[in-house]
């Protein structure tokens, strides 16, 4: 770029150009001259001549011309901004059940990116929880992020606010509320029935049925609310749900690259186990894992007893298993582990992981009819082992307690 053209341009942001009629005044200044032109045309009609040609006949087309220019730079040019995101689902049964598998707070951040929606949950920072809406779960999925204005600057942070998940819960039980209530209460008879069970139609389902709907997202500038409507056989419904300012949720760290283990299975065993364990009502889950049998051991403590589940290194319980040569052993609140069971349920196979720190990440393979895959990813941070002191009895010596990190 010429320096003396980018002088010039420096130097007249220093001193914008204001114009004489300012946009407020756009709309009655451009009514006034429709008005004034309408006048001296009737006035021209009356009074025909070659002298009223100028005194009449200019001045009105001319008030006529700028009269319309004035009102389209008043209402036809100044467009609104176009919302954020627009998107359209066929059906609110999936986006409802990868939600509620992270339903353990009250609120939740929500990003906007151009592949779908992130939702993530802590608790007391000793639970995260991250769900996705994928861009394949909707018919429609449009957005208008904003860019850098130059391409050497940061990438510009995503939209994001934060919501409350009861209420955004709720809203998407309206469409199709009976199969919900039926899976509901399902899940209340028997919390850790398996997916395979749990959620199989009946002939009263919305699905069998083929009654159709849609659920339209849109969420237009920052500090608006989070639109939702659901239309179900001619019957719509809109939701207005308040954003708020997203909080700073500091990522729980957990060592990607060198984890202690990693073990794949499906999902169901884990749930079968849990539902093994819950029974004798305990308060902490030990998690070991060995290089030789019991390889992957889930136990627990608790006044009704001990239970203990071990898992056999066979292709069809444990189909990846890798494990570093130091045993990993760790100690977890029995109820933080049991806030995924919902995310057990509805997917199909679950990795495994634990790092040095004793970080335990659970990541969930979901498999969604005609939207392909989507991923639910937990991380639980243990209790921190210490010597018990002599003075302790030998009772919470036993169960090794602990505090919490």
């Amino acid at each position: 770029m010429d320096s003396a053209l980018h002088d010039v341009w420096v130097a007249a942001s220093t001193s914008p150009f204001v114009p004489t009629i300012g946009k407020d005044s756009h709309f009655l200044v451009g009514f006034s001259l429709l008005l004034l032109g309408i006048a001296l045309s009737g006035a021209f009609v009356i009074n025909r001549s070659l002298v009223s040609v100028p005194v009449l006949g200019v001045p009105a087309s001319l008030a006529l011309a700028f009269g319309v220019v004035y009102m389209f730079c008043a209402v036809g040019v100044y467009a609104p901004p176009r919302p954020i995101l627009r998107a359209v689902a066929s059906s609110t049964r999936p986006l409802y059940q990868l939600l509620k598998s992270i339903g353990f707070t009250n609120k939740i951040n929500v990003e906007i990116t151009k592949n779908g929606l992130r939702f993530a949950a802590d608790h007391a920072r000793v639970m995260q929880g991250v769900a996705h809406w994928g861009k394949d779960l909707f018919t429609s999925y449009v957005t208008d992020l904003p860019q850098p204005a130059d391409e050497v600057e940061e990438e510009t942070p995503p939209p994001s606010f934060q919501i409350s998940l009861p209420a955004l819960l709720e809203t998407l039980q309206i469409f199709g509320a009976t199969d919900a209530v039926a899976r509901q209460s399902k899940t209340d008879v028997d919390p850790y029935r398996s997916n395979l069970r749990n959620y199989r139609p009946d002939v009263f389902s919305h699905q069998v049925l083929g009654i159709s709907g849609t659920c339209s997202l849109s969420y237009s500038q920052e500090g608006e609310p989070f639109s939702i409507v659901l239309e179900e056989s001619g019957v719509k419904t809109t939701c207005n749900l308040t954003t708020y300012v997203a909080e700073d949720i500091e990522e729980i760290p957990f060592e990607k690259d060198d984890p202690s283990f990693k073990i794949i299975t499906q999902a169901r065993v884990l749930l079968e186990a849990l539902g093994e364990i819950a029974p004798a009502q305990p308060e902490k889950l030990t998690i070991t894992t060995l290089r030789r049998e019991p390889y992957l051991r889930l136990s627990t403590v608790s006044t009704l007893g001990s239970s203990t589940v071990d898992f056999a290194k066979a292709r069809d319980l444990l189909e990846t298993f890798s494990v570093s040569d130091t045993p990993w052993r760790q100690t977890f609140k029995f109820d933080i582990i049991k806030s995924a069971t919902e995310a057990m349920r509805i997917a199909s196979k679950v990795s495994l992981r634990g790092d040095e720190q004793g970080v335990l990440n659970m990541q969930f393979m979901v498999e969604v009819e005609g939207a392909g895959l989507s991923f639910l990813d937990f991380r639980f941070v243990p209790y921190a082992e210490h010597e018990d002191d002599e003075d302790d009895d030998e009772g919470a010596e036993d169960e090794g307690e602990g505090e919490e990190l």
